[in-house]
Order: C-alpha cells, then sequence, then structure tokens
C-alpha cells in the first residue's frame, strides 16, 4: 500500500489534498484516454507497416534480379555511362506532423513522368528496372515513414502508459490514504471534543 504524506491533519489542508486529488483525477482520466488512442494508432501504424514492408520485399526481390539481368546484358562499363545521364525519377516532398503531440516527418513521393532511352547499346531490361527501382523507392520511402512514425508512437504510447500506472498505483492512492488518515483523525478529535463537552455538562448538571 502508497505510503501517505506527512502533513499536519487539519482541514485546511484536507481542503487542499482534496481539491488536488480531483485534478490528480481529471489528468489521469486524460491521460488514460492519450493512451487509448496512442495504442489504437499503434496498431493501425502497424498493419501499415506490416503490408509496406510485405510489399517491399517483393519488389526488391524482383528489382534486383531485373537489375541482375540488365547488368549482365548490357555490361558493367555501359550501364554506368548510361546511368550517369539520367534524371531522378523521384519528386520528393517533407513536411513536418503531429499526432497526439508525436512528432514526425511526412514524406510525400510521386513518380517524375518516365523518359525512355534510346540509347545505342540499352538493353531492353533497361527500362523495366528502371520501373522496378522507382517503385522500389516509393515504397521503401513509404516504408522509412511508416516505421520512424510508429517508432515514436510506441515510445509516447510507453511514456504515456508509465505516467498511467504512477497515477493509479502510486501518486492518487497517496492523496487518498492521506485524506482518509487526515479524516480519520479530525474525526477522531471531534468525537474527543464532544465527550469533554458531554462530560462538562454532566458535571454542570450534577452540581
Amino acid at each position: 500500500m502508497p505510503a501517505r504524506f506527512k502533513v499536519a491533519p487539519t482541514k485546511n489542508n484536507l481542503l487542499q489534498l482534496q481539491q488536488q486529488v480531483r485534478f490528480l483525477d481529471k489528468g489521469y482520466s486524460l491521460l488514460e484516454r492519450k493512451r487509448e488512442l496512442l495504442t489504437r494508432l499503434v496498431y493501425e501504424r502497424l498493419a501499415n507497416y506490416r503490408t509496406l514492408r510485405k510489399q517491399s520485399k517483393a519488389l526488391l526481390k524482383q528489382a534486383y534480379h531485373s537489375l541482375a539481368i540488365t547488368h549482365m546484358r548490357m555490361g558493367r562499363a555501359q550501364f554506368k555511362q548510361t546511368t550517369m545521364g539520367i534524371q531522378p525519377a523521384i519528386e520528393l516532398r517533407i513536411l513536418p506532423m503531429s499526432s497526439l503531440g508525436v512528432q514526425y516527418l511526412s514524406v510525400s513521393a510521386k513518380k517524375r513522368p518516365f523518359q525512355p532511352l534510346g540509347l545505342f547499346g540499352t538493353d531492353a531490361s533497361f527500362d523495366q528496372t528502371r520501373q522496378l527501382m522507382t517503385e522500389l523507392a516509393l515504397v521503401l520511402i513509404q516504408l522509412g515513414e511508416a516505421e520512424t512514425a510508429l517508432r515514436r508512437l510506441l515510445v509516447e504510447q510507453r511514456k504515456t502508459q508509465k505516467r498511467v500506472n504512477a497515477l493509479k498505483y502510486n501518486v492518487i492512492p497517496r492523496y487518498q490514504n492521506t485524506i482518509r488518515y487526515i479524516e480519520s483523525t479530525l474525526e477522531e478529535e471531534e468525537r474527543t471534543t464532544l465527550f469533554q463537552i458531554q462530560l462538562l455538562q454532566d458535571q454542570q448538571s450534577r452540581n
């Protein structure tokens, strides 16, 4: 059982503690609500993360298989020379985002218009490899954003859980125990006072 605070058992202290515990109860309710929302958001993000991870694995296998074929057919020197003149295939836009007070970056990515290369010595598999690599990059960008957001949400969810537990099992019970102690002490003092008054009245009535 949590210990009580060492305060004088006075009416004024009782009123202050009762006011403080009401404030803590409200804070506990808000934190519990936040914890529930964070937990729900974590599960939603986790489902999306697993889907993206599965997609990235499949695309990674296809893209690198196609890359190996293209590299083999074109040769290392020709492949390197061809890729040096290619413009970036993706446009990125990075914005700060916040969910339930958790800060992370939102990455918006889209493909640029695809420009086939008609260079001499380019194999037919080259364009397919470019397409697959672009698709892979888009999924990996989404996966990175999802993983970062999920990790930060999990950290905040655990922090909130610790605060909820601290209030529920330690802080609020200490206030409640102290309030009960003061109430009991004041009641006992009141009974003692009433008893003494009664004794005085009895003595006066006898006299």
